[in-house]
């Protein structure tokens, strides 16, 4: 159920590894509740996007930011909202417009009447799970202003050094069919997200059950007809220490590392994945076999993990771009590339 379980194919498409539930493992008890709790209670308002559902609950098990592309109407924003109400955490949107200025986001000093002085007010960042709509609408200096958030979670402002909420996490949104009025995001920014999760049209029998949750509910809203259970506190910080202590073989770390680097020497690409990038590598391909229930990885959870940690990473040449060649097709080629170490 992940937008990153995607197993590289030679005609660069993405085809989604068809696998069991995760088996509740002795080593993986908090990841095993976490994800059966979330399938359970997720499913009670959206039908349909496993994929993207398990791209974002990997993106919390990692700690880290997600970009979630598609086209309007697929349930970005209701995936997003719904996995607050599942954490229980708080929930901002912050919808992009081409004037939108940092001091929107961030906070400004304003001067409140009968007190001395100015005092500030803090912007939408100043939550738990930021959502930001659109975020290719954002004009640069807006889309700057989040660098230092994303990579440091705090906020400088007249000199002033404020720190975020420990859970603060931001999945950002963005249109890949929609041209006018957009800003392209910086490769600074791209970089500071862990994955980039493609959301795609539901199946046939899952919009089915789209339009059954909508006939059946009371608003137009499915969150407010459903009932969606927090998981119990401190799950998600148990099921995070279990992830990082997911065990990796030399063997692997030398096949990660080889096809990070074939990236930066690959004739179709322009820029390579960066050492940031084998980072997150590690750290989803670790989520991955959580996921799965193993606490030791194998090469498979590196492949799945390619795609949606390194396509918004690489940049391709222009002549690649001309031939109709998309960053999965050759990243694709790339994974094929590399020996797959025997363990």
């Amino acid at each position: 159920m992940s937008q990153s379980p995607i197993q590289p194919t030679n005609e660069g498409e993405d085809r989604v590894l068809q696998r069991e539930p995760p088996v509740a493992s002795v080593s993986l008890p908090a990841t095993a509740q976490l994800i059966a709790h979330a399938r359970a209670e997720l499913g009670r308002a959206i039908s349909g996007q496993s994929d993207a559902t398990e791209g974002v609950l990997i993106a919390l098990l990692c700690q880290g930011h997600a970009l979630l592309e598609g086209v309007p109407g697929i349930a970005k924003t209701l995936l997003v909202k719904a996995t607050g109400k599942l954490l229980g955490l708080k929930f901002q949107r912050v919808q992009a417009t081409p004037d939108l200025m940092p001091a929107d986001i961030l906070g400004t000093a304003i001067l409140r009447p009968g007190a001395e002085g100015f005092s500030f007010h803090p912007g939408p960042v100043f939550t738990d799970l930021l959502l930001v709509d659109e975020i290719n609408r954002m004009p640069p200096r807006t889309q700057a202003a989040l660098l230092e958030c994303m990579e440091e979670r705090q906020v400088t402002t007249d000199g002033t050094r404020r720190q975020l909420p420990a859970w603060f996490t931001v999945f950002a949104t963005q249109n890949p069919v929609d041209f006018e009025g957009t800003y392209p995001l910086p490769e600074a920014q791209l970089d500071r997200f862990l994955l980039k999760i493609r959301m795609t049209y539901p199946s046939p029998a899952e919009e089915l059950e789209v339009l059954k949750l909508h006939h059946a509910g009371q608003s137009s809203d499915p969150l407010e007809g459903a009932t969606i259970r927090s998981i119990p506190n401190g799950l998600l910080d148990r099921a995070r220490a279990e992830v990082r202590q997911i065990r990796i073989e030399p063997e692997l770390y030398a096949y990660l590392l080889a096809v990070v680097r074939q990236t930066r020497e690959w004739h179709a690409l322009l820029l390579g994945a960066s050492p940031r990038a084998a980072v997150s590598l590690m750290r989803v391909a670790q989520a991955q076999a959580a996921l799965d229930g193993r606490d030791y990885l194998v090469p498979d959870d590196v492949k799945r993990a390619v795609l949606p940690v390194l396509r918004h990473r690489v940049m391709l040449k222009p002549e690649a771009e001309l031939e109709g060649v998309d960053a999965d097709r050759v990243l694709s080629d790339v994974v094929a590339s590399v020996p797959v170490p025997r363990l």
